[in-house]
């Protein structure tokens, strides 16, 4: 960390120890696994929904771009506002707004009131990672922040590995409509654990999380670098939205999945998408302490994961459920790669006290990608061309790394300790 960096940081409060220091990030995994599930209902009773209202696919895709369209925005937004107003009041007003937006799909008719709801749904969620990354550089001391995130962040993916389980009995007992009133009830219950975390001192303080970069360090949109992370980060990763939005569809229309067997088998890609953080996380730490620049690691690290992104493209081929349900906990996986290793590639680039910024701009670019391509997806599974959705879900990450490499030929990016390599 450079000297700047160092100074500006402020550690958490000398009273919290073990266990206690972890309870405000330790609240921004159940906030992050609650604002998933809350997404995710919708995916996974895609199929029961689209039946019963009669939507297309192509408007099931454009009601998930109002999603991520409102995503995209909220996240600076929700940014700023954490910064000016503090995460006990920001967070609690998020989790509220997103709360009643999930508990208003129970009562949607059409494609304008799922799709009022899913954008509502999306603005209140744009607060969910930078309301994490913010608990975690305000409450934990320095060095314990790189796990901090990575606890924060995960609940994202255990959120997508929970719903089918939770959500399906729910679903299939009372109507699909039940499933979203039991997200509304789940985040009234963190409503009221917010409201005895958010009296600590740590968590009531507005701490500065950083400052004084350099010069250099600031991110630009005139830097093509900043541009390489952001279409890295937003076209790596889109097989996550790929599989989650497409996948509950796929399997009911093409290999005749039931509702009840979709809710049993849809935990298992997301859990690669969870076994994918640590994984590329600790191989990229581990390869970045020899010898070799951080720079060249990351270079080989993107080549791999784009060569093993390019099997989703075949999994049409095949009529073996269980294949293809193995090539999508790959493809999400691999697609966890691209997101870390987006996030270190700019993280050495530009200076921590940006480190809030940089993670409000992934998941900007992300949700502006899913947003574009959702509705092109939904059109392709309405007319059944699964192998040319499945191509180009598979040719985004490669586009991604080809864009990255070629801009970051000759770039010299810091390392860990702040030398240039």
């Amino acid at each position: 960390m450079p000297d700047a960096d160092r100074a500006a940081v402020v550690s958490a409060p000398a009273r919290y120890h073990g266990l206690r220091l972890w309870i405000p990030t330790t609240s921004m995994l159940l906030v992050s696994l609650i604002s998933y599930i809350d997404r995710n209902t919708l995916a996974l009773l895609a199929p029961t929904i689209l039946e019963e209202t009669r939507l297309t696919g192509e408007q099931y895709g454009f009601i998930i771009s109002a999603f991520s369209v409102a995503y995209m925005v909220g996240n600076p937004v929700w940014g700023r506002w954490l910064d000016r107003f503090g995460l006990p009041l920001g967070m609690t007003v998020a989790v509220a707004l997103w709360t009643l937006a999930s508990v208003s799909h129970a009562f949607a008719a059409g494609f304008f009131g799922f799709a009022l709801a899913r954008g509502l749904l999306g603005f209140g969620e744009g607060a969910t990672f930078p309301g994490g990354l913010r608990s975690v550089m305000q409450t934990l001391p320095p060095s314990k922040r790189s796990r901090g995130i990575a606890v924060a962040y995960s609940g994202g993916s255990l959120g997508a590995i929970v719903t089918p389980i939770i959500v399906t009995p729910i679903a299939l007992w009372w109507g699909w409509r039940a499933g979203f009133v039991f997200t509304g009830l789940i985040g009234a219950a963190w409503l009221a654990l917010w409201l005895w975390v958010g009296r600590r001192p740590d968590v009531r303080e507005r701490r500065r999380t950083g400052a004084g970069a350099a010069p250099g360090d600031t991110p630009r949109f005139t830097d093509m670098r900043l541009w390489s992370f952001l279409l890295l980060y937003a076209l790596g990763a889109l097989p996550i939205a790929f599989v989650i939005y497409g996948a509950a569809i796929y399997l009911n229309r093409v290999l005749g999945a039931s509702q009840a067997l979709i809710g049993k088998l849809l935990w298992i890609p997301p859990l690669g998408w969870e076994i994918g953080y640590f994984f590329w996380g600790w191989l990229a730490d581990k390869l970045s302490s020899g010898r070799a620049t951080r720079l060249a690691v990351l270079h080989r690290l993107l080549a791999a994961a784009t060569a093993a992104s390019l099997p989703l493209a075949l999994l049409p081929a095949s009529r073996n459920l269980e294949v293809v349900v193995a090539g999508l906990f790959a493809a999400m996986f691999v697609a966890a790669g691209f997101l870390i290793l987006s996030v270190a590639y700019a993280t050495d680039v530009y200076s921590a006290a940006h480190s809030g910024l940089i993670a409000g701009l992934g998941a900007g670019a992300w949700s502006a990608s899913v947003a574009c391509i959702m509705p092109v997806f939904g059109r392709l599974f309405d007319l059944a061309r699964w192998q040319t959705a499945f191509l180009l879900a598979a040719a985004c990450p490669v586009a991604g790394y080809l864009i990255w490499s070629t801009i970051n030929r000759g770039v010299r990016i810091r390392t860990a300790g702040g030398a240039v390599s």
